[in-house]
């Protein structure tokens, strides 16, 4: 028998199992993220109302992120996520069961927990799993998924009336069902999940233009997901044309993330980020514009969505050339920090407009904002000179990520001194002891 007889399992089906949970979680989640809006003002909610639903939920995140590492090692990865997946599918059920605002804000609250550690886990456990030879296929792939499913779940809104309960029973499904391929696994959980401080003054000191931009990022990202539903709805009239307008702004931003972060590899990435805070204005008031949401209106929605979803990455891109190896686990926890903050603060920003102008302001605010970005970025191009080719990183779909990944880097870890030195407590999982190995590795 040759030696090439014994293939080493591919990097993806090592993995398969961890991703099919990714995609019945985040269809799930992409679900309730098209649905409540428009049940919010079918109920008779005011603007500002919806976007509190959207602030609280990413409320939620930032809490998750702070205080989600703590119950994962605790409890363990498979455990704390089998938890977290009990918690957000039962949250699910609640909002038909009690329809009052402030009751759905605290729901949509311990839903961005929820999702945070569960992003965590996730996360955490692929970047365990990949090598620096895989590293970039798994995350391509993850990135690819999570755009995906997201679109599914936001479509998943026209296949029943949003006023049933049916669309929430099948959001809590979705959500449920992703315990099961973690739950189920036979590998060994990843290490323990890094504790690390947060200076967020040095942050910006390391890339004010970076700094700033990720912050402002959420504002508008975090207005578009919570309040870009109804605007799309009360346009249409029709859940079907809202569910694929927004649809087409995640298909822009998919199509559009890696051709935009390689462009952002050969110039000033400030050039991008400028160029991409342009056309998400642009396009932006061209929608706020139109009288009703075509064929057309589906075309400009996509052209937003690759204007407005991609900067984030070419923003924390932006900072990871300046950073030192040393300060990897601090920089990718304090972005994430302030683009959550920024995404708390956007809706209720863009829903007080919407309340004294109208509908139309979702995106004039969001103009206004990319404007005021656009100074900032080119008043730092005047105080500092561009990086050359050879000194930037090149752009990694790891970046993209919604939770901090770079903290599982063991060598970047150990040189940070904001690291605050890991729990104990949790116990390896006990393998079967005459189990044959499963080449996927779940």
């Amino acid at each position: 028998m040759s030696t090439t007889d014994t293939k080493t399992p591919s990097p993806l089906l090592s993995v398969a199992a961890l991703l099919m949970s990714v995609a019945f979680l985040i269809m799930g989640n992409g679900l309730q993220l098209m649905l409540l809006p428009i049940r919010g003002e079918l109920e008779g909610f005011s603007e500002f109302q919806i976007g509190l639903l959207g602030s609280g939920y990413f409320l939620g995140f930032v809490l998750g992120c702070l205080i989600g590492p703590k119950i994962i090692a605790r409890a363990g990865h498979i455990r704390a996520f089998a938890a977290l997946v009990a918690i957000a599918s039962s949250v699910a059920l609640g909002y038909p069961l009690a329809v009052d605002p402030i009751l759905w804000v605290v729901l949509r609250l311990i839903t961005g927990f929820c999702l945070s550690g569960l992003y965590l886990v996730v996360e955490s456990w692929l970047n365990d799993r990949a090598t620096n030879e895989t590293r970039g296929t798994l995350f391509s792939v993850y990135v690819a998924i999570t755009f995906t499913v997201i679109v599914l779940g936001q479509m998943t809104v026209t296949l029943f009336q949003p006023s049933s309960f049916i669309l929430f029973s099948i959001g809590s499904i979705l959500v449920s069902l992703a315990a099961v391929p973690v739950v189920m696994t036979r590998s060994t959980q990843p290490p323990p999940i890094t504790f690390v401080r947060f200076r967020p003054v040095r942050l910006f000191q390391l890339s004010p233009a970076g700094a700033v931009s990720v912050f402002m990022i959420g504002l508008t990202t975090g207005a578009f997901w919570s309040l870009a539903p109804t605007f799309a709805s009360r346009l249409s009239g029709s859940v079907t044309t809202a569910a694929l307008f927004m649809s087409a702004a995640v298909l822009g931003g998919a199509l559009a993330q890696w051709p935009v972060g390689k462009l952002s590899d050969t110039f000033d990435r400030r050039y991008v980020i400028i160029g991409l805070s342009a056309f998400a204005a642009f396009s932006g008031v061209v929608l706020s514009l139109m009288p009703a949401l075509d064929i057309l209106g589906l075309i400009v929605a996509l052209l937003f969505g690759a204007g407005l979803l991609t900067s984030y990455a070419i923003a924390t891109a932006h900072v990871f050339d300046y950073a030192d190896r040393s300060e990897y686990v601090e920089v990718s926890a304090g972005l994430l920090l302030l683009n959550g903050l920024g995404s708390t603060l956007g809706p209720l920003i863009a829903s007080f407009g919407m309340s004294v102008a109208g509908q139309q302001a979702l995106f004039w605010v969001n103009a206004i904002i990319q404007i005021l970005l656009i100074a900032f970025v080119v008043s730092r191009m005047r105080r500092r000179d561009t990086l050359s080719e050879a000194e930037k990183h090149n752009f990694d779909f790891a970046t993209t990520a919604p939770v901090v990944m770079i903290g599982e880097d063991e060598e970047a870890v150990m040189m940070s001194d904001l690291v605050v030195e890991q729990p104990v407590e949790q116990a390896p999982e006990p393998e079967p002891a005459e189990a044959a190995p499963d080449p996927r590795g779940f």
